[in-house]
């Protein structure tokens, strides 16, 4: 059996794994409920990798070390950011998991974020979740387009065959167990997923080390460089690019607003598990991101010249390993772009499902009817963010419309998708958490400033629209929610509410 059918039998394997796993919950998912948050019973290990595996994606494998590819500034770029998604991943579980999970069951037993927004703030007129059910259509269109053009690219590469045949192969897998399973499915080969990449992230680096011939190859490698190779972000004269720092950094900040990574701390089966799973996922994330930032720097020499860099670590490991090793290695790459793939579809169809569906349209509707609803959406917006993402495009070619940004590169579309979660929800579960003097209106208003604020920055460029748009959506949507909220007044039921919830032990 030649290379590629040694590659292509292990996938056949690991994915018929996922689709086990996919049909074994499809009997457990019995209403919208089940489907949605699985009954909130992941133990603190499957909360934690499924929570990072999920958010990760196939940036990790693609995305990141693509950009430390590219060295100097975008080595520095990508340490950068791997240092603020670092940060923001252990705060997120230190300040937002516990009193989340609280809330969320407390206050009504929301299970989605729109939901909880609802029950929050005591909404009857539905209007905080349409809003919030509107930004995660648009926002994880997106983001799920992204995994979709990375699964593309996989598959491209390695089988020979065209992009869009390869699109349409990545999509149909993904839909397939996510359709069936639902949030257990999804969280349970979310952990498979976690555990594989975590493997081939931690061994790929010492692999490539070796190949280069130790520290004295690595060390003769950068040294042909023309000049001192730098970890800081510089200009041309030496000093700190103040940009690109606080760009990178500001990655930090989404954490608080993305629903799919939200979502595990809501199902996990108890408030005071969350430490444990704090521990768990800050680990795997320093690991992992360290490891995905030398994979790229290294890759500059073992496989230089690449048209496009984010195929570095498919073409590192062809090159490293031999070709049952490599079905492996590919397949992790697999694995994380369905990890968040999946998640993503999920927490949207239950947008549509839950949110607007049954919240809005049709209150009486039976939760059969939901859970149906739930997968035909999973499909419908699978074929349309596969649609956006159909015409990639060539590696150096500067876009000049709104769907070549899209179709630009992994890095750049995940980027946008998790500014927009960030800068519109963010602010708000921070709030909502924390300050019990938060209005209604006052989230509102500030959910909307985030998120026009990121998409008007990121259709801008040049000067301070260089900035990352995650930064300024973030300001802007936290001083609206502050000053709306000091204007308008709390109903006492409200406050009473909060400090009931911040006192109760779950």
């Amino acid at each position: 059996m030649d290379n590629t059918g040694v590659i292509i039998v292990v996938f056949l394997l690991y994915l018929g794994v996922m689709l086990w796993i996919g049909m074994h919950f499809y009997r457990k998912n019995k209403n919208v409920n089940d489907y949605v948050l699985g009954g909130r019973t992941l133990n603190p290990w499957a909360a934690a990798l499924s929570a990072q595996a999920s958010d990760m994606s196939g940036w990790l494998l693609m995305g990141l070390p693509g950009c430390a590819y590219a060295l100097y500034a975008g080595t520095a770029e990508a340490i950068w950011t791997a240092i603020g998604l670092a940060l923001g991943t252990y705060l997120n579980w230190l300040i937002v998991a516990k009193r989340l999970r609280k809330y969320t069951k407390k206050a009504g037993d929301a299970i989605t974020l729109p939901e909880f927004f609802q029950n929050r703030f005591h909404d009857n007129s539905g209007i905080l979740k349409a809003i919030s059910s509107i930004f995660i259509l648009i926002f994880f269109l997106l983001y799920s387009a992204s995994m979709f053009s990375a699964g593309a690219k996989l598959f491209k590469s390695v089988f020979d065959i065209s992009y869009q045949t390869a699109l349409i192969i990545g999509v149909c897998i993904i839909v397939s167990y996510t359709f069936l399973g639902g949030f257990l499915a999804v969280c349970w080969t979310d952990v498979i997923q976690g555990i594989l990449m975590f493997i081939c992230l931690v061994i790929t680096p010492f692999v490539a080390y070796n190949y280069l011939g130790g520290s004295a190859g690595v060390s003769e490698c950068f040294a042909t460089i023309e000049e001192e190779f730098r970890f800081l972000p510089h200009l041309d004269n030496g000093s700190i690019n103040t940009l690109l720092l606080v760009s990178s950094l500001g990655w930090g900040l989404g954490y608080f607003g993305q629903p799919h990574i939200l979502a595990r701390f809501m199902g996990i089966r108890k408030a005071n598990e969350v430490r444990p799973a704090r521990v768990i996922a800050t680990i795997w994330v320093l690991i992992t991101l360290g490891a995905a930032v030398v994979i790229g720097m290294l890759g500059h020499f073992i496989v230089p010249g690449l048209e496009d860099p984010e195929s570095v670590f498919i073409k590192m490991s062809g090159t490293l390993f031999p070709s049952i090793i490599t079905g492996i290695m590919l397949t992790a790459i697999l694995a994380a772009i369905m990890s968040t793939a999946d998640s993503q579809l999920l927490v949207t169809s239950s947008a549509v499902s839950n949110d607007l569906y049954g919240g809005l349209i049709n209150k009486k509707a039976e939760s059969k009817k939901l859970l149906w609803i739930s997968r035909i959406t999973v499909i419908v917006i699978s074929i349309i963010a596969a649609i956006l993402v159909s015409q990639p495009v060539a590696a150096g070619v500067k876009p000049t419309t709104i769907m070549e940004k899209l179709n630009e590169s992994v890095f750049k579309l995940v980027a946008f998708a998790w500014a927009g979660f960030g800068a519109a929800f963010g602010p708000i579960v921070l709030f909502s958490l924390f300050w019990k003097r938060t209005t209604k209106v006052g989230a509102l208003c500030g959910m909307i400033a985030g998120g026009v604020t990121a998409c008007i920055w990121w259709l801008c460029d040049g000067g301070i629209f260089d900035i990352y748009e995650i930064v300024p959506g973030f300001i802007v949507s936290s001083f609206v929610i502050i000053i709306v909220s000091l204007l308008t007044k709390v109903p006492k039921e409200i406050m009473d509410e909060f400090d009931e919830v911040k006192s109760v032990d779950l």
